[in-house]
């Protein structure tokens, strides 16, 4: 315990350095498994003086998911041979909500192949892949009102629950940080289980009707007319 706390205090002192953090992707991977927290490996805050958490490839264990082979999993930039599996992906974790009375989500297609492609050319576009680089969840996202919102996070079901999302939620928010946005948004679905109470646990809040913005309103006149208002939705904003 002594020997990984000291490894933590090397590496606080290390993260604030931007110019050795820059070097960090090279040789970091030897020393996150001393960075074990519960079920998931993370550099949150691990450097008090910044305000944004430090993002590198993060890797979290994982059990039996698709193409998982040794048990760990990293983050890295969307590929386009990937946005099958994305739509795959999506699929399957529409599936949950075909339990909890809500099949027409469950049926929704997938993003198409073009509106991925979109995230992709943007640079908004991240997956968490397997040992075998094999996408298990992914992110994308886009700016709206001056932010940086999330427009879709999806995590394969046989990945869920291990910190998978929370990580891609951070890694956007390190980008939102260095892209100089001060915060992160998302539309969700306010009573499901893993919709608005996990964003709550992740930081973020439900926007007052007076704060949503122009662009959010608009996603939130498509998502109606997508037929998505027959379950109450909410906006939700993440300060960084």
């Amino acid at each position: 315990m002594r020997r990984q706390g000291a490894v933590r205090d090397l590496l606080s002192k290390v993260f604030c350095d931007a110019e050795i953090r820059g070097l960090l992707t090279e040789w970091h991977r030897p020393l996150l498994p001393l960075l074990t927290i519960g079920n998931s490996l993370t550099t949150e805050g691990v450097c008090p003086q910044e305000t944004a958490k430090v993002s590198l490839e993060v890797m979290t264990p994982s059990g039996t998911g698709p193409g998982d082979q040794n048990g760990l999993m990293h983050l890295r930039d969307t590929r386009a041979a990937d946005l099958p599996s994305l739509q795959d992906i999506e699929r399957a974790a529409g599936e949950p909500f075909r339990g909890i009375g809500m099949a027409d989500v469950a049926d929704d297609p997938p993003p198409s192949v073009a509106e991925l492609e979109r995230h992709l050319r943007a640079g908004l576009s991240w997956v968490a892949a397997d040992s075998a680089d094999r996408p298990v969840a992914y992110l994308v996202a886009e700016r709206v009102d001056g932010a940086l919102h999330i427009e879709q996070v999806s995590v394969h079901p046989a990945n869920a629950r291990r910190g998978v999302g929370r990580s891609l939620i951070e890694h956007a928010a390190g980008h939102a940080v260095t892209a100089g946005l001060p915060a992160l948004t998302l539309t969700t679905f306010a009573d499901v289980p893993w919709n608005a109470p996990y964003y709550l646990r992740c930081g973020f809040a439900v926007l007052p009707e007076d704060a949503v913005g122009p662009g959010l309103r608009e996603i939130r006149r498509r998502e109606a007319a997508h037929g998505l208002d027959r379950w109450p939705r909410v906006c939700m904003r993440r300060a960084l």
